[in-house]
């Protein structure tokens, strides 16, 4: 017997979609260069405000959200990897798609993080800049610049290979449960809260966080 379950809350569904739109017009603009420095710039203090309220709601949030609900232990990857897991592997994320949400997490805080220290030498430089040494914006600059794109653009690609290997070979669609927030499992789970008052929340959440991006943005102001 199938069980729908709503699995992802709305903010945190948000949230994904979010980080989808903002992403490539950061690559884009990157690119482009010159006055499209300044979406850069935006959409960097955007992103920002978004992996702020996504670490408060991986405390906070809907039960599958949590970061309490990506706990795994090495011998539960290893027989997720042996044997493709349990049906209860499939209800939030499976153990290695925990993983890769938190190493994808990690390394878009360490791009927006350097983002922040980065100086173009041309017109464009971070809000924080002014407040270290020359030698740490040299180095956040190019790890910005060179490693941390490709490694940031590299996960994002394995992500998007699990997606279409989950549909190809497991006859499995992660996208659909990310726009409508259910799953149909084939186990009975408890269901993540997804409620006004829940969503009333995550907006207070994300209004903070956003004042925190905006503040963080006017540092570099002389």
């Amino acid at each position: 017997m199938a069980h729908t379950v709503r699995i992802w809350d709305l903010p945190t569904r948000l949230f994904h979609w979010g980080l989808v739109l903002a992403i490539p017009g950061l690559v884009v603009t990157a690119n482009i260069g010159g006055n499209a420095m300044a979406w850069h710039f935006r959409l960097g203090y955007c992103v920002l405000a978004l992996l702020m309220f996504r670490l408060v709601w991986g405390f906070v949030g809907g039960r599958w959200s949590r970061f309490s609900a990506f706990a795994c232990s090495p011998s539960r990857l290893l027989r997720y990897l042996r044997t493709g897991g349990t049906a209860h592997d499939s209800v939030g994320h499976s153990p290695l798609g925990a993983l890769s949400v938190l190493a994808l997490l990690a390394v878009l805080l360490a791009q927006v993080g350097t983002g922040l220290f980065s100086d173009d030498e041309i017109a464009f430089s971070g809000s924080l800049t002014r407040w270290v040494s020359s030698t740490v914006v040299e180095q956040a600059t190019r790890y910005h610049a060179d490693i941390g794109q490709y490694l940031l653009l590299g996960l994002i690609g394995l992500h998007v290979g699990a997606i279409l290997f989950y549909v190809l070979f497991r006859r499995q669609t992660l996208v659909r449960p990310m726009i409508g927030g259910d799953k149909l499992l084939p186990v009975a789970a408890a269901p993540a809260r997804d409620d006004a008052v829940t969503q009333a929340a995550a907006l207070a959440v994300l209004a903070v966080c956003a004042a925190a991006s905006w503040w963080v943005s006017g540092l570099g102001a002389p």
